[in-house]
């Protein structure tokens, strides 16, 4: 099961695909959290991909593409695996394909997760970390007991510089612009599925299920 998570900020992909890696046993790759890490960490990656991340811009492709072949290069990637937030141009959607053809590989599915602007705007403005332990919470999905203070660890909350509303919708007017055509391009490829972002993440894990099924994935 190689699959690739697409879809605008706030639709829901990091979530399902969590789900997915748990129930499928396939490891979960988000670039979003591997440079966050590399932030984190203070590295030259993390250093240049913070500037383009706080104005709400995608990361150049020459900073993303080698990190992302290199994990699935990793063993545990070997039987499978699901992409989160890669590929996010067609120019990475290309490299990635003429990679995984080296490695006598190739995504089986792409799902399209699809949600409206406004639904987005209120999931991202409203998540909130922890501080310390990393925690995620929403102001109305999941909010912590505590305003502003962290369940599991008591820390405080904050709201990352990339999920104000300003950067927020600049976050979906680069989706639009940068992002989108990669549903025609695997559409093209007759590999591409729309499923709702909308749903609740039990309702759309089981609808995923019949997909897989139909794909003859499971």
């Amino acid at each position: 099961m190689k699959i690739v998570l697409l879809g605008p900020p706030g639709a829901g992909k990091g979530t399902q695909g969590v789900v997915l890696s748990k129930s499928y046993k396939v490891p979960h790759i988000s670039t979003g959290d591997i440079l966050r890490d590399a932030v984190k960490n203070g590295t030259p990656l993390g250093k240049k991909a913070l500037v383009f991340m706080n104005k709400g811009e995608l990361v150049p492709d020459e900073v993303v593409t080698g990190i992302v072949v290199e994990r699935l290069n990793q063993k545990d990637a070997e039987s499978g695996y699901i992409l989160d937030g890669f590929p996010r141009t067609l120019r990475q959607a290309e490299d990635l394909d003429a990679a995984l053809k080296k490695m006598s590989n190739g995504i089986d599915l792409v799902l399209s997760f699809e949600i409206p602007e406004a639904i987005a705007i209120e999931r991202l403005t409203g998540r909130r970390v922890c501080k310390k332990c990393q925690a995620n919470f929403h102001i109305k999905n999941i909010p912590p007991k505590k305003e502003g203070i962290c369940d599991k660890c008591g820390a405080e909350l904050f709201q990352r510089p990339d999920d104000s509303i300003e950067t927020v919708k600049n976050r979906l007017k680069v989706y639009e612009g940068r992002t989108r055509p990669l549903i025609e391009y695997y559409t093209k490829k007759g590999i591409l599925k729309k499923v709702s972002g909308v749903l609740e993440v039990n309702e759309l894990f089981k609808e995923l299920r019949q997909v897989f099924s139909d794909a003859k994935l499971i």
